[in-house]
């Protein structure tokens, strides 16, 4: 579940407008739910703006670790840390690391991201 997790983060941050199809159905394909519907429905909004801005994004997942597990509900929350290059048309890149918080779903497939965000701060 961990490793589903952290495959779908590095998915949902890795996108690249030359094959941006591609891209686009890891995300579909690593989600469920309301986040899988959000995806779908923004899928040509998507498509434009990334063909647009003609970047590449790539994701390494550096470090993750499992905050809340429920197996009789088949739910669960992992922290990911992931390092994310970003490429622009120029050629400069930029790298960034980021704390994401994943909300999973267990489904027939197996788990899938059903919410992605950033951990709060502090506490």
């Amino acid at each position: 579940m961990l490793r589903a997790g952290e495959q779908g983060v590095q998915n949902m941050n890795t996108l690249d407008y030359r094959n941006v199809n591609e891209g686009l159905s890891r995300w579909e394909e690593s989600s469920t739910g309301d986040l899988h519907q959000e995806l779908v429905a923004g899928t040509s909004t998507f498509m434009v703006q990334v063909q647009q801005a003609r970047t590449i994004s790539t994701a390494k997942i550096l470090d993750g670790a499992v905050k809340e597990l429920d197996e009789h509900a088949g739910k669960a929350t992992v922290v990911v840390a992931v390092q994310i290059t970003l490429v622009t048309p120029d050629g400069k890149s930029t790298i960034k690391e980021n704390r994401m918080l994943a909300q999973l779903t267990r489904t027939p497939s197996g788990w899938k991201l059903s919410a992605l965000g950033s951990p709060p701060v502090g506490g």
